[in-house]
């Protein structure tokens, strides 16, 4: 049982979170040694054709998945449970990939060096393990640079949105010249295990926990396997006495409950300055909080889905729970449904004030609809200290102030992949930039031209005249 999906009598037993209902039972893969002789004898086929022809067959697969956008936001609300409007803005990321597509062109092109030509060479046989909190944009992320360099792939999506994470896979497969370029396998941790310690698998690249990725590392070690694994975060929000006060509340608000809280960059530790803190509560609270609602995410009016499964609620309510006893107060919190059905798994909005280390909620991932707000003196100093020292996570981080200079300052201090100033990194990156988890948020990145060459090696030829 892994967040709350039971696998019964070799079957995924696939649940609505707003409904508690079966959507489906989907089996569980038992050939993954199949798959991967399958994957291998397609490989040198894929691998040698020219770049272009593989970059022509990806962007007829996305064509594909954008004519199946609209049942596909459906089916990912069904089921992991976020508002529908938040469905379709995911999909429709996912499938706009023009200028992707000219970077990771770029990137596979060969480089002279005088005599010395650099090719990008493919790896082989590269796994795909995917998130159930973005079920159709991160196999997007991996998959296609990892095709495109000219690896076969088998993704395996979370068990816990199985039949979304088939409908992008089986979309982009459609294109392919190969059945067997890019497969899919379906079950739990058991089967992505199978996969990762396989001698045929030369990559392994997954968006999951820390726990998780450890885990990787150590099956992947004997081999010296490539990995490129996304792991948790605690993203600390900066809110300096010169910050805009209103955009600061507002924002951190909005990217502390987005997703229901289910973003590995969500922000999870708000620090405020103490001068302003009270003023910035009253704002959170009364201003933005009540804007959001809970409930069914196919019905319009709410924006705030239910968490994933039971199991991720017991999870919140207790890192809830654990902070009141030891202090910290709940400002306000959201109704959910009256009428919700047994088996769902609703959490109200969550303000919760003088959070603070030695609880949960400040020391552990939460993954939940909850702004965790924490005064702090408003030094430089403090703030950078906060940030960095209590907590072993590195993904994202905000620094909100007016004053541009100690922004910036800040800002290079934090060890942090991804740092916004006076905004939300996630919603403003570039394509072209890498995504990268510092500390235990990651290991090796994806997206950007940095993140594609992790998808192939380099390879110096080295031409003379044979003198």
């Amino acid at each position: 049982m892994v967040q709350g999906v039971t696998i019964e009598d070799g079957f995924i037993l696939n649940k609505n979170p707003a409904t508690g209902e079966l959507i489906s039972k989907v089996p569980v893969t038992t050939n993954v040694d199949e798959l991967i002789q399958q994957a291998k004898a397609a490989f040198p086929s894929w691998s040698d054709l020219p770049v272009k022809d593989r970059m022509d067959v990806l962007k007829q697969g996305m064509v594909q998945l954008q004519n199946d956008s609209e049942e596909l936001a459906k089916l990912m609300v069904q089921e992991m449970g976020k508002p529908l409007l938040e469905a379709q803005e995911e999909l429709a990321a996912t499938v706009d990939k023009d200028e992707y597509f000219e970077i990771l062109n770029d990137t596979l092109q060969p480089i002279q060096h005088n005599t010395c030509t650099v090719v990008r060479q493919a790896l082989g046989v590269v796994v795909i393990l995917s998130p159930w909190n973005f079920p159709a944009g991160e196999i997007i992320l991996l998959a296609l640079p990892a095709l495109a360099s000219g690896n076969v792939v088998i993704v395996k999506p979370s068990e816990v949105a199985p039949e979304t994470g088939a409908r992008v896979v089986q979309a982009l497969a459609q294109a392919m010249p190969s059945p067997h370029i890019l497969q899919l396998a379906q079950g739990d941790g058991s089967v992505g295990a199978q996969l990762v310690q396989h001698d045929d698998v030369q990559m392994v690249a997954m968006t999951g926990s820390s726990a998780t990725g450890k885990k990787i590392l150590s099956a992947a070690a004997p081999k010296l396997k490539r990995c490129i694994l996304e792991m948790g975060g605690k993203d600390p929000m900066i809110v300096f006495d010169t910050a805009d006060l209103e955009k600061a509340a507002h924002d951190a608000v909005a990217y502390s409950v987005s997703n229901t809280g289910q973003v590995c960059c969500s922000i999870e530790r708000v620090y405020v300055a103490e001068s302003i803190y009270d003023d910035f509560c009253q704002a959170v609270v009364s201003k933005y909080a009540p804007s959001y609602k809970v409930g069914n995410g196919m019905d319009p009016e709410n924006n705030i889905g239910p968490l994933v499964s039971e199991f991720q609620r017991k999870h919140v309510e207790e890192h809830v729970q654990d902070a009141v006893a030891k202090g910290a107060k709940i400002l306000y919190q959201s109704a959910i449904p009256s009428d919700a059905p047994e088996g769902s798994s609703y959490f109200p909005v969550t303000i919760v004030s003088n959070v603070k280390k030695g609880m949960k909620l400040y020391d552990e991932e939460t993954f939940g609809p909850v702004v965790a707000l924490t005064p702090f003196s408003g030094s430089e100093e403090e703030a950078v200290k906060l940030a960095n020292d209590d907590s072993l996570y590195g993904l994202g981080s905000a620094v909100y102030s007016t004053d541009a200079s100690l922004a910036q300052r800040v800002a290079g201090k934090i060890d942090a992949g991804q740092v916004g100033i006076n905004c939300y990194a996630l919603n403003h990156l570039d394509v072209a930039c890498p995504w990268v988890g510092h500390k235990e948020s990651g290991f090796g990145y994806h997206s950007g031209r940095q993140g594609f060459e992790q998808f192939s090696l380099p390879k110096t030829i080295v031409m003379t005249d044979g003198k």
